[in-house]
């Protein structure tokens, strides 16, 4: 089984932006309900089906598969909710870390959040001086219930 340990931070400043080349994705979901979620996701020349579980403290069950992306189109086109999240990622190192920086656009434009994936619950890691406050716990932030409250209408 597939196992999800991250936590969410807001991202303050503007320092980050010149430590990585953003990526864009598009990402929308076939499911989003709090129980499971499926996702499909094309970044870059690559796309994604991924399915996650319930979190529970910060892990959570999660499947992911490459899948083509003419068919990622497709779905996020024809079946995904709206609307669909649009944002660019950027992967940056840090301390051995490598810390995942999604700027959104669209209904979500003005939001900028930084995910940490950790190997477990109480792992010790450096949080890089443009990190801000945690939002792991606060569901406003999930990717999945940003499609039916967007940044823009907080």
């Amino acid at each position: 089984m597939g196992k999800e340990i991250e936590r969410k931070f807001l991202v303050r400043g503007e320092t980050w932006r010149f430590l990585a080349k953003g990526t864009a994705c598009r990402q929308g979901y076939l499911n989003s309900a709090r129980e499971r979620t499926v996702r499909i996701r094309a970044i870059g020349d690559k796309a994604f089906l991924t399915i996650k579980g319930l979190t529970v403290g910060t892990t959570r069950s999660e499947y992911e598969y490459e899948i083509p992306l003419e068919d990622c189109n497709a779905m996020l086109d024809a079946l995904a909710e709206k609307p669909i999240i649009e944002k660019k990622r950027y992967k940056v190192p840090f301390a051995g870390i490598t810390w995942e920086i999604d700027e959104f656009f669209g209904d979500n434009a003005g939001l900028i959040v930084a995910e940490v994936e950790l190997m477990s619950e109480g792992q010790a890691f450096q949080k890089p001086e443009w990190i801000g406050g945690e939002v792991t716990g606060d569901s406003r932030y999930f990717n999945s219930n940003l499609i039916k409250h967007p940044f823009t209408r907080w």
